[in-house]
């Protein structure tokens, strides 16, 4: 544990408060436009985007503080989500990328790094960073709040959800959003399943397991943690399970087995007792033998465990499992069967599911069809299916992305929070999404910017994207008043009243919601089309670990497989039945043009050649326009040779903003048409790039990047 620990603890509790109004704490009902159902981090990250925008909301949990699924889980009390303080960038956006703990707020020091410096935190480090957001934020939490029973009530014109906690008290709000997480223990039923020790109850002293022979149900995280705390007490560790194990180095899913808890699998493969099998439980019975009269007279001692399958076990409807003949033992019958030697204890470490008991019949969301119904059925935007108004944040939510993508984590879900709160926002306040207007010249720029330090398509990748709204042209006056001092030529004057090319730029929509982009985000789509940036993986299976995994050659980005951006270009909008049918494992629908960025070991894509220049020409084909970026000097004298000279002259250099190449350092100057000047293509300028990108064919300005 961190040594600010216990002086953290302490100043919490001294000062932790608790902001609800007069009417939740003393009525025996309360009524708030938006109810937040637990404070984890789901919770809390909501409560502080309403808290933001000044909604009418509160927060209730059933516990005494926030996060509390934390103080017991993971038993073994280390947290396997990256804590990377140090990665040599000051950009808070981009350290965000390895910071998968930390919440979403305008506070830049509210990081989880203020409780914890350790790469693979304490999980009691997480409480006390969730006390410490909600105390510096103010957000509104009731604690001790046990909710029992959902329901929906209809109107004439609205539906609501009123909420009843243990003591009958009722909360009702018109908007339900559920943030309770994963934490019912999944149970897999099959004969013997009474003689199994839960994860949520066993014991975490590996002293305990000393000299004992250990089956552990499962082969996910939890359970090689479980293996692992106990590998040097117990005399052997075997682990059963359907599927064999998938390693989250190859698979690109945080929720495989992690390379920190799998020291089992050397064990394993270096033949030291340990192993993994695999086989459907439900097939398989856990049974004790019948004892002898030799056992019965002998020093009492617990009863050894053995698994079998049903089968073979006679009279079922009537046999009592602990107390079975020899050759009911599947090792009776094959002598060398993995799992023939007798256990001194079975555990279950299956995972967690929603808890779906606490809804009724008008408000319970469907099951989903992944995770094996362990989780609610909800849409691309996150609200329940037949259940209006009401979202499912967080943990819960992951089915959206189950085994794709990032959503089951906090990393993730802080950014599908965010969307979901844009999402209420247009919907219930008429605010539209957050988007920012470009000059379509600035487009590259922007794309850069966005692939080289944006967290939240990094981490939820192939689920969230940029989409980027193409307007075309619009009439305005861009003639600077300096011009009618120097030039009598009509020609310039039309061409500086020419419209602005732009666009609009809305960041980490649900890419699987783009159907119903306007409803959803307030925007129109034009005639021009749209842009959609997202990243992504490839698809092709390869040796993660061998030689010629990674692509260099951007002439073949498109078999780019570790993760890069990607962009779509749709001249309208993706159809809800293209959206279904689309190529099977892509993210989208087949697109009227697609550009992969080539992967790059540094995950920068600044590269003038690998990285932009491809990019500029995608663009370039998807506005009809030239997106070169021109020297002052080269502005000047286009404008004054051609009726229209290049975009980025008239949105910049007409408008006495342009780039004056003076020196070899390049400086952002207001600069006007001057009396003449050098070419941008002079041998001064082409020292100022590498000698390489002429004989690249590359524009001589493919490398600049303009400061939005």
């Amino acid at each position: 544990m961190d040594s600010s620990l216990p002086c953290l603890i302490l100043f919490i509790l001294t000062t932790s408060t608790t902001c609800v109004g007069d009417d939740c704490l003393h009525n025996t009902t309360c009524h708030r436009d938006y109810c937040v159902l637990g404070a984890g981090p789901a919770g809390l990250q909501m409560g502080y985007f309403l808290s933001r925008a000044k909604r009418d909301y509160i927060i209730l949990e059933r516990n005494s503080g926030p996060g509390t699924f934390f103080h017991k889980y993971p038993r073994h009390r280390k947290l396997i989500s990256i804590n990377k303080i140090h990665t040599g960038r000051q950009n808070r956006e981009f350290n965000l990328r390895h910071d998968w703990n930390s919440l979403l707020s305008d506070k830049p020091e509210l990081l989880f790094r203020q409780v914890s410096s350790e790469f693979y935190p304490p999980a009691d480090a997480f409480p006390l960073y969730l006390s410490m957001f909600e105390r510096e934020l103010g957000l509104k939490v009731q604690y001790g709040v046990d909710v029992g029973r959902i329901r929906a009530e209809l109107s004439s014109t609205s539906r609501s959800y009123i909420l009843t906690d243990q003591h009958g008290k009722e909360y009702t709000c018109g908007v339900l959003l559920v943030a309770t997480g994963l934490w019912v223990p999944q149970e897999v039923e099959f004969v013997g399943s009474n003689l199994v020790e839960g994860y949520e109850s066993i014991s975490t002293n590996a002293e305990d397991y000393k000299n004992q022979a250990v089956l552990i149900l499962g082969k996910g995280n939890s359970a090689f943690e479980t293996a692992q705390s106990i590998l040097g007490h117990a005399s052997r560790v075997h682990m059963v399970s359907r599927s064999p194990v998938r390693l989250a180095w190859q698979t690109h899913y945080v929720g495989d087995l992690r390379a920190v808890n799998n020291e089992l699998i050397d064990t394993y493969q270096l033949k030291s007792l340990d192993g993994l099998v695999e086989a459907t439980l439900e097939r398989i019975v856990i049974v004790q033998q019948k004892e002898d009269a030799r056992s019965k007279s002998s020093k009492a001692k617990k009863p050894q465990l053995y698994v079998t399958i049903n089968k073979y076990i006679q009279n079922q409807s009537e046999k009592n499992t602990s107390d079975v003949a020899a050759e009911e033992l599947l090792g009776y019958h094959i002598d060398n069967f993995s799992l023939r030697k007798p256990y001194d204890r079975v555990i279950r470490c299956l995972g967690f599911r929603f808890n779906f008991s606490i809804f009724d019949s008008s408000a319970c969301p469907l099951n989903s069809k992944n995770a094996k119904g362990r989780l609610p059925r909800v849409t691309a935007w996150y609200e329940g299916h037949d259940t209006p108004g009401l979202f499912v944040l967080g943990t819960a939510a992951h089915s959206r992305d189950y085994r794709t993508s990032a959503g089951g984590f906090i990393h993730g879900f802080r950014y599908t929070v965010r969307a979901v709160h844009h999402l209420l926002e247009q919907r219930y306040h008429r605010t539209p999404w957050p988007s920012t207007k470009l000059l379509t010249t600035q487009l590259l720029s922007a794309i850069l910017k966005r692939v080289g330090e944006a967290s939240g398509p990094y981490q939820m990748f192939e689920i969230l994207g940029d989409v980027i709204l193409l307007r075309g042209l619009g009439f305005v006056d861009d003639c600077p008043t300096v011009l009618s001092c120097w030039t009598a030529s009509t020609s310039i004057v039309l061409m500086c009243r020419r419209a602005n090319s732009y666009c609009e730029y809305l960041e980490e929509f649900p890419l699987q919601a783009l159907p119903q982009f306007s409803s959803l985000s307030g925007h129109e789509v034009s005639e021009h089309g749209l842009v959609i940036l997202l990243m992504q993986y490839g698809k092709k299976k390869i040796d993660y670990l061998g030689g010629g995994r990674a692509v260099t050659d951007w002439t073949n980005a498109w078999k780019s497989s570790f993760l890069h951006p990607v962009l779509y270009y749709y001249d309208t909008l993706p159809t809800e039945e293209e959206m279904k049918n689309r190529p099977h494992g892509w993210p989208l629908p087949r697109p009227k043009a697609i550009h992969h960025m080539v992967e790059d070991f540094l995950t920068e894509w600044d590269g003038p050649i690998s990285h932009i220049q491809p990019l500029r020409r995608f663009l370039e084909h998807c506005v009809n326009t030239d997106l070169r970026a021109f020297y002052a000097e080269s502005c000047f004298r286009l404008s004054l040779t051609h009726r229209m000279p290049p975009l980025f002259c008239r949105q910049g250099y007409l408008k006495q903003q342009g780039i004056a190449q003076k020196s070899k350092q390049m400086h952002f100057h207001s600069t006007g048409p001057s009396p003449g000047g050098q070419h941008a293509e002079t041998s001064a300028a082409r020292s100022t790039f590498p000698n390489y990108l002429p004989q690249a064919g590359a524009s001589m300005s493919s490398g600049l990047r303009l400061d939005l």
